[in-house]
């Protein structure tokens, strides 16, 4: 079942059209979403890798139950709302990034029992901390040791102190050693030959041997990123792929070459609302509504029109932006309406509420973007 008609089954039949969304408005082109899904679904099939897709691009559990439904083994997320969030329709939950303080802790040991929670942790200081939770709370919790292949953010490095943390978790009470994880964010390229990917496959090769030779060989290694999602089957000893940004791409994927731009399946749809500065168009749609994401090529703008791509969004404020008329013979009227691939796609859909649906220029669905933010949830205001 395409995920089209999934949404509409689940939101209700009713078709309208564009021009009754008030502006700046996210829309998702539903054909191109169901193509995205499916690619990665195949490749991971052909290249016998797990897929656990990073929920933090679409944060809806809609669009997770058909990554799931196209075989994901389990979901990754950020922060506790986002693993609240999607325990209402996965059982297997990746918390990749530090749990540090009592708050955040707290809050992930009161996710269901029913659900298998695994963390990604780089510090003995961390994995003390998740084990006293995960005492005082009785139930067990996975651990990925997190390693530095690159990115230079988080993560031990794949020698003396990666034994050692690994060591520690799988010697403590209630917390489960299942593997390593790492993260190239370094590696904006999708080809074979770029040298960082060659250096990330040989630093991952040692840093496998010196487990293996320590008697602490992961069951899983868990990497990747939507950039180096093709080429994954490429990473020697990779169990698990984390993509996120692929179920919408984004401007800057396309730049980086893992997809084309015709895979771009978010937009922003906004209303040109001036054309009085010669050379330029504004429209309603600023910082607030695409984010400031730089785009991967200096100075070349935070967006583009999708049906002409050599507009760009070149300038931003809150509630404007500017887009640059030099290279087009094209004169918007002021209240045409056109649509913006986003520099930065997560960010995008961090920044609204609510996600329409589209084919053509018909409304088919909406979803609302349930995992956004950070507010607590009721049950943890309760334990304050």
């Amino acid at each position: 079942m395409a995920i089209a008609s999934s949404i509409s089954a689940t939101a209700g039949s009713w078709t309208t059209s564009l021009e009754l969304l008030e502006t700046p408005v996210p829309l998702v082109d539903l054909d191109r979403l169901d193509r995205n899904l499916d690619r990665v679904s195949s490749y991971a099939g052909n290249h016998q890798l797990s897929v656990r897709p990073h929920i933090k691009t679409h944060k809806s559990p809609r669009i997770a139950t058909e990554q799931l439904r196209r075989g994901a083994i389990g979901l990754t997320c950020a922060t506790p709302l986002e693993a609240e969030v999607m325990a209402d329709v996965c059982a297997d939950i990746l918390l990749a990034y530090p749990p540090v303080g009592k708050a955040k802790l707290d809050r992930l040991m009161s996710l269901p029992e029913r659900v298998t929670l695994t963390v990604s942790l780089d510090s003995q200081e961390s994995a003390e901390q998740l084990a006293r939770a995960a005492r005082e709370r009785g139930r067990s919790v996975g651990v990925y040791v997190e390693l530095d292949l690159g990115l230079h953010r988080v993560g031990v490095s794949p020698a003396d102190e990666m034994l050692q943390l690994a060591r520690f978790v799988s010697d403590s009470p209630l917390l489960v050693y299942r593997g390593i994880a790492f993260y190239p964010g370094h590696i904006r390229s999708a080809t074979t030959s770029e040298p960082e990917l060659q250096r990330l496959n040989a630093d991952l090769g040692a840093a496998l041997r010196l487990l293996d030779t320590a008697g602490l060989g992961p069951g899983v290694v868990s990497g990747g990123s939507t950039p180096t999602l093709w080429q994954s089957h490429n990473i020697g000893g990779l169990t698990e792929i984390r993509p996120g940004t692929y179920v919408f791409n984004d401007r800057t994927t396309t730049q980086a070459g893992a997809c084309q731009w015709d895979d771009c399946a978010l937009t922003v749809l906004a209303t040109v609302v001036s054309t009085a500065v010669p050379g330029q168009a504004v429209v309603d749609a600023g910082s607030k509504a695409l984010g400031r994401e730089p785009s991967a090529i200096e100075g070349d703008g935070f967006g583009a029109l999708l049906n002409r791509p050599e507009v760009t969004v070149t300038r931003l404020s809150e509630e404007h932006g500017v887009l640059d008329l030099g290279r087009t013979a094209w004169r918007p009227q002021v209240g045409e309406r056109i649509r913006i691939v986003p520099n930065h796609g997560c960010i995008v859909v961090h920044l609204h509420e609510e996600i329409y649906g589209v084919r053509g220029e018909r409304i088919e669905t909406s979803w609302p973007v349930a995992a956004r933010g950070r507010q607590p949830r009721s049950a943890a205001l309760s334990r304050a």
